[in-house]
């Protein structure tokens, strides 16, 4: 594990792990890190054997926000030359089929907990500590922090961790849907793992569908959403996947989906 590679892509079968990987800075987002996220997204968005992602942080945290040294000469430059390919990289991961989880544990703040609330799924260790923090350095959030956040947990508790920059609990995410799971640290890895596995096995293409079917599902009337699900519905009559769903229901057996 090269201390000099800000970002460690590995692969597990259809697996494929993004370890941020600046410990001594508690993985903060700099140019550098963006920069490479970006690049594996795009390898992983032209990879179909791709079938779930898993972000996650090297050392003590998952992400403690934005890289303060790359703001502090010049914020509002440093801000937009980060925001280019974190965004890019955003926009990439809601048009993937394979669904993408994130493995939290020590602290996700500012960007980085923002990342994590873009993610599908959520799985935490207990003892984690999250905090918006945007609020507490005099500026707003970012890295699609105020799409997702209501979205999640509603307005009124969006506005209250978002204006009042208070750290909370693992259990405190739980109870308010911001994670799906919390698990016992020495565990994360291993419930992680079994988590990413089930979901490479299953129907990617209908991920990929259902995924994008939920996400947009706040931007339009019941009238278009209702046309947007038939035009899915019809894109997975398609696939090898569904022909196995059906056949494997007339045969009495578990499905073998091959994400196709």
């Amino acid at each position: 594990m090269s201390g000099n590679t800000p970002l460690i892509v590995t692969r597990q079968g259809a697996i494929v792990t993004l370890q941020f990987n600046r410990p001594e800075a508690l993985n903060a987002l700099d140019l550098p890190m963006a920069q490479a996220l970006l690049a594996a997204v795009r390898a992983i968005a032209a990879d179909t054997g791709v079938r779930a992602v898993v972000l996650k942080g090297a050392g003590r945290a998952f992400i403690a926000g934005g890289d303060l040294a790359t703001l502090h000469a010049n914020p509002a430059q440093g801000a937009r030359d980060l925001l280019v390919p974190l965004n890019a990289t955003l926009q990439l991961l809601q048009q993937i089929d394979a669904p993408v989880i994130a493995q939290v544990h020590g602290a996700a703040a500012g960007g980085g907990l923002s990342l994590m609330l873009m993610c599908d799924f959520v799985l935490a260790a207990d003892g984690t500590k999250f905090n918006l923090a945007y609020i507490n350095l005099g500026t707003s959030c970012d890295v699609g922090g105020s799409w997702a956040l209501p979205r999640l947990v509603g307005l009124r508790h969006a506005l209250e961790i978002a204006l009042l920059g208070d750290a909370f609990t693992a259990d405190d995410a739980l109870r308010l849907g911001l994670v799906n799971r919390v698990v016992p640290a020495p565990e994360l890895d291993r419930t992680t793992q079994a988590f990413a596995e089930r979901l490479a096995n299953g129907p990617t293409k209908a991920y990929g569908q259902m995924r994008r079917l939920l996400r947009t599902s706040f931007d339009r009337d019941l009238g278009a959403q209702l046309a947007a699900e038939a035009q899915s519905f019809d894109t997975c009559a398609h696939t090898a996947d569904m022909r196995e769903g059906l056949q494997a229901f007339v045969d009495k057996r578990k499905p073998r989906f091959q994400g196709r």
